[in-house]
C-alpha cells in the first residue's frame, strides 16, 4: 500500500507533551473506526504509563525482550502469551466484559487456559471414558445443562479437558503421536444431561520453565493453580460459556496463580450409591460430581454486554457510540 502522504497530518517537533495526541491523530485515518478507537485507547494508556513510572530506556528494552521470549516459547500445544495474560488477570476480565452473566443461576465463566486443542475426540452423552490414567482416582461427573428459567437444553456441544494423576496435560508429553487423553467432546441429551467417566483433578503448577515463570518467580508469587476442570459449552442462540469447576478445599484454592477459582464454581464430590453405580458401571462407594449448570441466551448476553458498556464508558466521561455492541468514536 502506497502512503497517502498529502492527507498525512504534520509531525515534527515531537516532545513528551505532544507526541501522544500526534500519535492518535496519524491513527485516527484508519477508516475502521473500531480500530481506531481501540488504537487510541492503547497509545493513550501505553504512554501514561511510561510517563507516569518515568519508564527508562533500559527497562523499555528489558519489556521487549521479555515479549520476545514469550513469543519464543510458543508452540501448536503451548500457549505462553495466554498465560502471560491469565497471571495478569487479563483473560479472567476480558471474559468477563465480552460474556458478562446476569445474577444466579447463570454459570460464571472462568479462564480458558493455554491447553485447550481441538483434537478431542467425540464421545457418546452418556459413560463416556475421557481418562486412561490408572494412577488417578475414578470420578464419575453427572452434569446437566439449562437456560435461565429452567429448561433443559438439548445439543449443547460440551468441550471438556483435564490433566492426568501428575498434573499434567496430555500435549505436555513429547510423543505428539499419543492419542488425546483426559479430553473429549459430549452433547447433552433430551433432558439436557451428560455424564463421563475421567479421573478426579488435582493441584498442579502452570508450565514455568519459561519467561512467564521466571515473572511469577520475580513477582514472590507460585505457579500453582487449584484442582479443576475444564468446560466449553456452545449452541446456537446461546452465549458460548467458557468454565472450570474447582474441588473444594483445595489448598491452592484461594490463591490461583490465574485467578480463575470464584465462589460459585466451588464444587464437593459425593459417593456413588447402588442406584448410580448400576446405571453408569461404576463401583459403589466411587467418587462423583454433580452439576447444573445454566445458560444464557445469546440475546441477553449481547443485550446485557450493551447496557454495561454504555454505563461503564459513561462513569468514564467517554463519548463514544455501540456500533455492533462496541464502542467506537462518537465524532458527530
Amino acid at each position: 500500500m502506497e502512503p497517502s502522504i498529502p492527507n498525512l497530518p504534520p509531525m515534527k517537533d515531537l516532545t513528551i507533551d505532544n507526541i501522544t495526541e500526534n500519535t492518535i491523530r496519524i491513527n485516527s485515518q484508519a477508516p475502521d473506526p473500531r480500530l481506531q478507537y481501540v488504537l487510541e485507547r492503547l497509545v493513550s494508556h501505553l504512554h501514561d504509563f511510561a510517563r507516569e513510572t518515568r519508564l527508562t530506556t533500559k527497562e523499555w528494552m528489558q519489556g521487549l525482550e521479555f515479549l520476545t521470549e514469550v513469543g519464543k516459547m510458543c508452540s501448536e500445544v503451548r500457549q505462553e502469551f495466554i498465560l502471560l495474560s491469565d497471571i495478569l488477570g487479563l483473560s479472567l476480565l476480558v471474559d468477563s466484559i465480552d460474556h458478562p452473566k446476569p445474577p444466579p443461576p447463570a454459570t460464571e465463566g472462568s479462564v480458558l487456559g493455554p491447553f485447550h486443542t481441538h483434537s478431542a475426540p467425540h464421545l457418546p452423552s452418556e459413560g463416556s471414558t475421557l481418562s486412561r490414567d490408572a494412577n488417578g482416582t475414578p470420578l464419575l461427573f453427572l452434569g446437566v445443562i439449562r437456560s435461565l428459567d429452567g429448561e433443559p437444553l438439548e445439543g449443547v456441544q460440551i468441550d471438556v479437558w483435564e490433566t492426568d494423576s501428575s498434573g499434567h496435560y496430555d500435549v505436555q508429553y513429547p510423543d505428539p503421536s499419543a492419542q488425546p487423553d483426559g479430553r473429549g467432546v459430549l452433547r447433552s441429551d433430551g433432558k439436557g444431561e451428560f455424564s463421563f467417566k475421567c479421573i478426579m483433578p488435582v493441584s498442579y503448577p502452570i508450565p514455568h520453565d519459561g519467561p512467564v515463570g521466571k515473572l511469577l518467580g520475580l513477582l514472590h508469587r507460585h505457579p500453582y493453580r487449584p484442582a479443576h476442570v475444564h468446560f466449553i459449552f456452545e449452541k446456537p442462540g446461546w452465549d458460548r460459556l467458557v468454565t472450570a469447576l474447582y474441588i473444594r478445599g483445595d489448598p491452592y484454592e484461594t490463591s490461583d496463580a490465574v485467578f480463575g477459582v470464584k465462589q460459585s464454581l466451588l464444587v464437593s464430590p459425593t459417593l456413588a450409591d447402588g442406584e448410580v453405580a448400576r446405571r453408569y458401571g461404576v463401583q459403589e462407594g466411587q467418587e462423583v460430581l454433580r452439576y447444573e449448570f445454566v445458560l444464557v441466551g445469546e440475546k441477553e448476553a449481547r443485550e446485557l454486554s450493551e447496557r454495561r458498556s454504555k454505563e461503564a464508558l459513561e462513569r468514564l466521561g467517554r463519548k463514544v457510540r455501540l456500533v455492533d455492541g462496541l464502542p467506537v468514536p462518537d465524532v458527530d
